[in-house]
């Protein structure tokens, strides 16, 4: 694939073979951004766990300290009381056999799904649609839930939700390029605190094996993973 020629002089000047620490990966990645939109700033991991057993599944929800700079666009599935509350609460969508069936049919005009544990049966149905794309509502997760209210403004207020894939590699938001430097690193921050205290006890070795950040159209950066304290700090050089 033909790169542009911002990215070519940005990837320049990053060493593949160096290890950034949070502030310096964020410091290049906004340098970085030259799309004429405010880039998405995103971090990728490997994780040393074994995603097919059942307990070393990483799955985890964290709410960003200054929100994802995106207003996330909440589809609720609930009747009656629970549907009102959704909907002052600013949920997009709210109802419920209707949407139901706008879903089943195609429709994934939403980023998150919430639905009340009564209709999970239904909702359920939905999991060859909304399964393949981390929609479909959890427990987990917060999103099967009768406190419509709350789930909806925690995802409108910047929670972000993280699931390992197949091939144990985990994708998370962090912000926007616009963002300043010391409010994307405390999101990283934010984000690395609950992916570590979710680490599986029977994963053995090293648990996060690789640590990427980059803008949406910018080159990766290496992260430097081990660093887990005083992230805003300036690095110290040896």
């Amino acid at each position: 694939m033909k790169r542009s020629k911002a990215y070519r002089a940005a990837a320049s000047t990053i060493d593949a073979d160096a290890l950034y620490s949070p502030l310096e990966a964020v410091r290049l990645a906004k340098k970085a951004a030259s799309a004429k939109y405010d880039e998405t700033v995103e971090v990728a991991m490997r994780l040393g766990v074994d995603p097919r057993k059942a307990d070393q599944m990483v799955r985890g929800t964290v709410n960003l300290p200054h929100g994802t700079g995106k207003t996330a666009r909440v589809l609720v599935f609930a009747n009656g009381d629970k549907a009102e509350a959704a909907t002052a609460a600013g949920a997009d969508f709210v109802g419920s056999d209707d949407l139901l069936e706008k879903v089943a049919g195609g429709w994934l005009d939403f980023d998150a799904v919430v639905a009340t544990p009564d209709l999970m049966g239904k909702v359920g149905r939905l999991g060859k649609v909304l399964g393949p794309r981390g929609l479909m509502p959890n427990p987990k997760t917060g999103t099967v839930t009768m406190d419509t209210a709350k789930a909806v403004s925690d995802i409108k207020g910047g929670k972000i939700e993280f699931r390992v894939d197949k091939h144990a590699n985990l994708h998370f938001i962090i912000g926007k390029a616009s963002f300043d430097e010391k409010s994307l690193v405390e999101n990283y921050a934010a984000a690395l605190d609950e992916v570590l205290r979710l680490k599986p006890a029977s994963s053995k070795g090293r648990y996060i094996t690789k640590a990427t950040l980059s803008t949406t159209m910018g080159p990766g950066i290496p992260l430097d993973a081990a660093k887990t304290k005083n992230l805003t700090e300036e690095p110290v050089d040896a």
